[in-house]
């Protein structure tokens, strides 16, 4: 069918989303690198943008993207669901981040996405629930808990061996050390979190190109597509998110560069795994999950519980309040055009 005016407005409109992700979630990656003073907000954001870009050349296989076009059943997208998905999440992206809430920009896409499929379902006559591929769902869902668990776990068992290993050390010697071994740790956090989340715009174009018939399938999605949500990415991160910073950074615990360096590596390694496996995680769920494990090592009220469930809820309302959206959004579309 070619090119049509709908086709370019989505492609603007999904890579506007992976900009604003970007400064939505700079915080997942800079936040304990600035709350340490390791870098100031200017360098850090800087710093975590060049590693969002970097992931551009290493993440080929393009696995979450994949998992994130099957979201919803082929014969139910059409661009209108496309739009009417990306239009939902950008609306509880810029909500949660003007509020400084740091929820997941992978689950709000996810759950517009699902929403208007699930509407267009019903506007032609179908079950809603057969819009909606639920083995690729309920495994993004199932991560809702086990992503922040996983990076808890895996903070911890750093910590704890990083503690070990510098028991002797003199304070002063191995507060230098770490604040250095922060750079790297923050680096690998902003690779894995560019890996991660800007494969996701990827297979909502891709799914895009093929709803209109520019492409045939997945694997002939042209490369100017991944080029350009890897440095729409990076783009938003250099705009920063500090509102977020601040929650994550202070609010959750008070992080020491050796917990800097154990949260963000526990978050990078986490990230990595869900990659490999093509599951589309979040970025911040993981590392709040991270930040909160080194907090538990140094004692259970170390962690501002009150601050760590209102985050608990606004990851339980993301899928379902952006879903809705979605579907209202299509449903103005269906009655308005």
């Amino acid at each position: 069918m070619g090119i049509t005016t709908l086709l370019i407005v989505v492609v603007v409109l999904a890579i506007a989303f992976d900009y604003i992700n970007g400064f939505h979630d700079a915080a997942n990656s800079i936040a304990t690198i600035v709350s340490t003073k390791v870098l100031t907000p200017f360098m850090a954001v800087l710093w975590a943008a060049l590693f969002n870009f970097v992931a551009y050349f290493v993440f080929t296989d393009h696995k979450v993207a994949n998992t994130i076009a099957k979201t919803v059943i082929e014969e139910y997208i059409t661009l209108e669901v496309i739009f009417a998905g990306l239009v939902a999440a950008i609306a509880w992206n810029l909500f949660t981040w003007y509020y400084g809430i740091p929820s997941s920009s992978s689950h709000t896409l996810i759950g517009g996405f699902a929403g208007s499929g699930m509407a267009y379902a019903l506007f032609v006559g179908a079950n809603p629930i057969d819009a909606i591929n639920l083995s690729a769902t309920l495994k993004i869902v199932s991560f809702i808990v086990l992503a922040p668990l996983v990076g808890m776990i895996i903070s911890i068992i750093i910590t704890l061996v990083i503690i070990n290993i510098c028991k002797k050390a003199r304070p002063a010697v191995a507060e230098k050390w770490f604040k250095i071994l922060q750079l790297v740790s923050s680096g690998a956090l902003s690779f894995a979190h560019g890996g991660n989340d800007a494969q996701k715009v990827m297979g909502i174009i891709a799914t895009a190109l093929i709803a209109q018939g520019v492409i045939g399938s997945f694997e002939e999605m042209p490369e100017w597509v991944p080029l350009t949500c890897y440095a729409a990415i990076a783009a938003g991160t250099m705009s920063g998110g500090w509102k977020i910073v601040k929650t994550m950074g202070t609010k959750i615990t008070k992080v020491t560069p050796l917990e800097g360096v154990s949260a963000e590596t526990a978050g990078a390694i986490t990230l990595g795994i869900t990659e490999h496996f093509g599951i589309p995680v979040s970025t911040t769920h993981t590392i709040t999950g991270s930040i909160i494990g080194v907090g538990l090592v140094k004692r259970v009220s170390a962690v501002r519980w009150g601050v760590t469930i209102s985050l608990l809820w606004a990851w339980i309302l993301t899928i379902p309040v952006s879903a809705l959206l979605g579907g209202l959004t299509l449903a103005i579309i269906h009655y308005i055009l």
